[in-house]
């Protein structure tokens, strides 16, 4: 994955399972303590609240998103994202429902999806998104 270096806005989708030593943790530790604007969506922080049961660490993840801006998709970017999905069905790329619509996020406001998923890498070869 090749992250460019002349962009200062990320959106954050992370797996919970990464490795801190990935470049993608690196890379967002970086970001978050340096001059970099990272956002994220709701159902990033909802996916992520899912894998956790214990109250305390639930408290914890709702805590440090609180300080990251959430970006909001209106009804343009469901009908975008169910296009880019068909786009990259009819390629033979798989992208699920939520993930086109991350990724369509990422398009309209013109962000970087700072992710480990191949899925996206795949995807991004048939649309404008930039992982």
């Amino acid at each position: 994955m090749t992250l460019p270096v002349d962009t200062s806005v990320w959106s954050l989708a992370l797996r919970r399972d990464v490795d801190a030593s990935e470049p993608e943790a690196r890379h967002l530790r970086d970001a978050l303590f340096g001059s970099e604007v990272v956002v994220t969506t709701g159902l990033v922080l909802q996916e992520l609240l899912q894998g956790f049961n214990a109250p305390k660490a639930r408290e914890r993840i709702v805590e440090r998103f609180a300080a990251l801006p959430l970006l909001q998709p209106d009804r343009s970017d469901h009908i975008a994202a169910a296009a880019l999905r068909n786009v990259c069905r009819n390629a033979g790329v798989r992208i699920g429902t939520i993930d086109a619509l991350l990724a369509q996020l990422c398009i309209r406001h013109d962000l970087v999806l700072l992710t480990t998923d191949k899925d996206f890498t795949h995807a991004a070869r048939h649309c404008r998104l930039r992982v």
